[in-house]
């Protein structure tokens, strides 16, 4: 096709002496000019300058059950302090951006259909293993035109739950077991494990940790040793052939970005037995048995969930919402639990108050409390409750968030420190630390605010701190979860608290 334009061009000029290369490059100039001529066009409709690429902005829809805490300042930390037990606490002036905010703590019902998630997809993976008929409908290996993809389930196809074959029927009563006791048939809790990656994008954009060895230092002066050894350390999991669990933390020498990507396995099931192990000598024998699977507790929060499993079910919600949506998908941040800063930072509302409510006593001059919690020494009841309360039934702050004070306390994201802020910055800030099996203990304890049903009127304090460790369930400690915003934008207007 070239060939014969370029003879044209030459018959039209009368070149025809030039030869064949000569030709090539008139063409060759002549498409240059015309790239230019189109160029020039372009650029005259702008006058020549540059007034940058336009493109539709996104606006991101308002997460299902969260609302919207605007960016802004607050004095972190008690200003009075603790004069019951003395102690001195440290305040900082600390800046926020936007952020969604899960309205009320994630409840029984909302958790129980994490539990059920991970439940099906086993159910799923059996029905297609042909040890239990290997129904491959229930999982998709080829796309439509018989190309080969990455196997996955298929949810679309619903588990037969009413009218089962016999090898179906294996598959599905495969999760559950039997009390050897009293025979109750219950799901075996062991199976119900839920595996997630996550990359650590914070750690891949450390210079340190550059695949490209000319990139770990912007000193154009310093000779780079392309050969140098960078280690890296990255967790990691699976399942032995007895069925347990094995997490490690391994340090390898950096080769791909394949290790920046973390895998975690974590038991999903709620622990019940909290309830009794929480309180000695106590008869709380029913809310062990009732208080997670009965459809009376749906609204109430979940607890006996550590802080592993909240991190667990804020990936499966991320996963679970990006499969439900199209091209926008990319950009939504993941599902989280809060930093510390950004919670205390909702919960005092846009006023900055001490407590979610304007101020220091627990209940209205008419005797209506504000919260659930222990209202006096041994009364739990004072307050309408004598355990957890529904969420939502107490009055939110004026952040439209409920439950901020009381009820339960609620993970955080944040490693605790006795520091406190003090070791923080002053912009979003952030204490991590992803602690190791082999690590020290006392390295595995995560920040917990807003005190509970069982803590006194000065513990469920918006500025409180105390911590529970990651591996810990308590009857007392929930979670909800937050979100970054997609994008924030600029303005004029102040929001001190």
């Amino acid at each position: 096709m070239q060939k014969n334009t370029f003879d044209k061009i030459a018959k039209i000029q009368g070149v025809f002496c030039l030869g064949n290369m000569m030709l090539y490059v008139c063409a060759v100039a002549l498409c240059l000019t015309l790239s230019a001529c189109y160029g020039s066009d372009r650029a005259m409709m702008n006058g020549g300058e540059v007034t940058g690429q336009r493109s539709a902005a996104f606006t991101e829809p308002v997460p299902f059950g969260m609302v919207e805490v605007k960016r802004g300042y607050l004095k972190v930390g008690l200003e009075n302090n603790d004069t019951l037990w003395g102690m001195s606490t440290t305040t900082r002036d600390i800046s926020v951006d936007g952020f969604w905010m899960d309205q009320t703590g994630v409840t029984n019902s909302m958790y129980r259909q994490f539990v059920e998630w991970v439940r099906d997809s086993i159910i799923r993976e059996r029905l297609a293993d042909p040890q239990y008929g290997g129904d491959e409908t229930f999982k998709i290996e080829v796309d439509r035109y018989g190309e080969p993809v990455t196997p996955h389930l298929n949810w679309n196809k619903p588990i037969p739950w009413r009218k089962p074959t016999e090898d179906q029927e294996r598959a599905i009563q495969s999760v559950y077991t039997k009390h050897p006791i009293d025979g109750t048939v219950m799901l075996d809790v062991k199976q119900l494990n839920y595996r997630y990656e996550v990359f650590d994008y914070e750690k891949a954009a450390l210079r340190k940790y550059r695949l490209n060895p000319n990139e770990r230092n912007l000193n154009t002066d310093f000779e780079v040793d392309p050969n140098e050894v960078v280690m890296i350390s990255k967790d990691t999991a699976y399942i032995d052939e007895n069925g347990e669990i094995v997490r490690q933390t391994i340090e390898r020498p950096l080769s791909s970005l394949y290790d920046f990507l973390n895998t975690y396995i974590v038991p999903v099931y709620p622990d019940t037995t909290c309830w009794v192990n929480d309180f000695p000598n106590a008869n709380n024998e029913t809310y062990m048995k009732l208080y997670f699977s009965s459809a009376t507790y749906n609204d109430y929060p979940v607890v006996g969930v550590t802080w592993e499993q909240a991190a667990a079910f804020c990936a499966w919600r991320t996963e679970y919402l990006l499969r439900g949506m199209g091209p926008q998908a990319r950009y939504i941040q993941r599902y989280r639990l809060p930093t510390e800063i950004e919670w205390e930072y909702a919960a005092r509302g846009k006023e900055g108050n001490p407590y979610p409510w304007t101020g220091e006593e627990g209940k209205s001059d008419k005797g209506c409390f504000f919260a659930n919690f222990k209202p006096d020494n041994g009364n739990y009841t004072e307050d309408g409750n004598l355990i957890t309360s529904r969420t939502g039934i107490y009055g939110a702050n004026s952040n439209g968030l409920f439950d901020m004070a009381g009820n339960v306390a609620e993970w955080t994201s944040t490693v605790y420190t006795e520091s406190g802020v003090a070791a923080m910055a002053d912009l979003n800030p952030e204490l991590k630390y992803n602690a190791a099996k082999e690590d020290p203990y006392i390295l595995k304890r995560k920040s917990v605010r807003g005190g509970s049903w069982k803590d006194p009127i000065s513990y469920i304090r918006s500025a409180w701190r105390t911590w529970e460790y990651q591996n810990q369930p308590r009857s007392f400690v929930g979670f909800r979860c937050v979100r970054s915003k997609a994008a924030t934008t600029s303005s004029n207007t102040s929001n001190k608290k």
